[in-house]
């Protein structure tokens, strides 16, 4: 059986390695969206593609000819949208549901195959190791069992997605509030929360909760010195 793993992280590296190593499947790795094409999934022939932590939108002739898998960090059809992470955290949620469900033209909208419980503890980077090695599992249960996705029940709650300028703690008023920001955004390809001052930036990461305080890494830099998408 062909399976395409969909994924430009490197973290999903080593999963698309050890699913290639489960008898009768075949992995192929897709890391860009330009491989993404008709041609060359059909020369392909895959059975499901998974797309994990694949944030562009999946062309419509691509999961309307194939079985295409999503997998979002919310139990849906509660928190639809961008940056479920970030979202879960800052209504301090400290656990979640990874589902699994299939693309539809609806975003996050499609019937789902199976959910499974994910904490929300640690850095953001940590919580997506979490998820990689859940997605991993998941994975090899819907091809060794041929899941039928099934139509979302329930209340239909939605995110927004967070821009960079949300990842300022000038406003935050509670400590934990402030160690949730610093961890809800450590990890690899984020914004990380920060503070201004006249003629600073600080950044902060590592964050580690204390009775009374919260320690932190702290990255200060002249303002205007910011590297491009920073």
């Amino acid at each position: 059986m062909n399976i395409i793993i969909a994924a430009s992280h490197k973290r999903f590296d080593s999963l698309a390695e050890r699913l290639s190593e489960v008898p009768d499947i075949n992995v192929i790795r897709i890391r860009r969206p330009d491989e993404l094409t008709p041609d060359c999934i059909v020369s392909h022939a895959p059975r499901y593609i998974f797309f994990l932590h694949w944030s562009m939108k999946v062309p419509a002739d691509i999961w309307q000819a194939h079985e295409c898998v999503m997998f979002h960090m919310t139990d849906l059809p509660y928190g639809r949208g961008g940056s479920p992470l970030q979202n879960l955290i800052v209504r301090g949620k400290a656990e979640t549901k990874l589902t699994a469900f299939r693309c539809i033209k609806e975003i996050d909208a499609g019937p789902v195959y199976l959910k499974e419980n994910l904490s929300l503890y640690g850095t953001a980077d940590e919580i997506f190791l979490r998820a990689t090695a859940l997605s991993e599992t998941m994975i090899k249960k819907i091809v060794s069992e041929n899941i039928q996705p099934v139509a979302q029940s329930g209340e239909i709650t939605t995110f927004t997605r967070r821009i960079p300028a949300d990842s300022n703690v000038a406003e935050i008023t509670t400590i934990t509030a402030v160690y949730d920001h610093i961890r809800m955004l450590d990890g690899d390809g984020y914004p990380p929360a920060f503070l201004e001052t006249e003629h600073f930036m600080l950044e902060f990461s590592r964050a580690s909760l204390k009775d009374d305080c919260v320690l932190a890494d702290i990255r200060i830099m002249k303002k205007g010195t910011q590297k491009n998408g920073e």
